[in-house]
């Protein structure tokens, strides 16, 4: 049916156009309060809509890095717990060299000989478990950590040989038969604790770095969320308002609707 086809008096057109504003306005209200966002797409404020999604974005590609981070740190730590083991083995292995230094007996220094070969041994297994998921930094790996959403910052985590060759822990010469043989041992064990020395303390500092960034990286994910928050979030005791005034508002306008129809069924009465 055409518009044409039905005559409304002036005053009941006005009042129906009120209530049409009314209802579209309650129905943004109600978005409003289900949403929690009082800018919900671009047509309700393309300039915060938009600013608002580049933040979110940036938030994301944070959170990601951050995860990764995380996954850093606990390779960085396996690597730590590695070294950490790997020195108390090279430790045992001194301790024997200088009790086979202690005695003139070659069967002791034979049997001190044998032990150490053990150790040398478990040296490289310890050092070959010191992985997390996948990565090495005992055996030669390398680390590369990403700090944000371009990964123009990086830090690169370089991993050392921990095996017994790597740290130059020869094997018991001629079973410690002789006192140069013992004290070639002692050399290349202190040697060998040095290096691991010097890489726990790489590892401590990197870990630190990686720590920092991921603390950075939680505080700019909440900023960034916070301030995407402020720019599209509603106050939802305005809107509550709004709503209960709209409410009145349309009970009114269909009183008023009702009112003003009132002129016209007065015709009836003629009748």
């Amino acid at each position: 049916m055409a518009i044409a086809d039905v005559s409304l008096t002036s005053g009941m057109r006005s009042n129906l156009l009120q209530l049409q504003g009314t209802a579209k306005l309650i129905d943004r209200t109600q978005e409003r309060l289900s949403t929690g966002k009082q800018v919900n797409s671009a047509l309700d404020n393309p300039t915060n809509f938009f600013a608002a999604q580049a933040a979110s974005n940036r938030a994301n590609d944070f959170s990601s890095r951050k995860d990764a981070m995380g996954e850093a740190i606990q390779t960085v730590k396996a690597a730590d717990n590695g070294i950490t083991a790997v020195s108390a083995l090279v430790a045992a292995a001194k301790g024997l060299a200088e009790a086979a230094l202690g005695t003139a007996s070659t069967a002791d220094r034979s049997t001190f000989a044998a032990q150490y070969d053990i150790i040398r041994t478990q040296i490289d297994t310890l050092a070959s478990d010191a992985s997390y998921r996948g990565t090495n930094l005992l055996t030669g790996n390398t680390l590369t950590v990403n700090f944000n959403e371009t990964a123009s910052a990086t830090l690169t985590v370089t991993g050392i040989t921990g095996t017994a060759a790597g740290l130059a822990v020869g094997s018991a010469q001629g079973n410690w038969s002789s006192t140069a043989q013992i004290t070639t041992a002692q050399t290349g064990l202190g040697s060998a604790e040095a290096t691991l020395r010097s890489n726990s303390k790489s590892l401590a500092g990197n870990l630190n770095i990686i720590t920092t960034r991921q603390n950075f990286t939680d505080s700019m994910i909440s900023t960034l969320q916070t301030g995407a928050d402020n720019l599209t979030l509603a106050d939802m005791n305005n809107e509550g308002a709004n709503m209960l005034m709209l409410q009145t508002r349309q009970s009114l306008g269909t009183t008023a609707l009702s009112m003003s129809s009132q002129a016209a069924q007065s015709v009836l009465r003629l009748f």
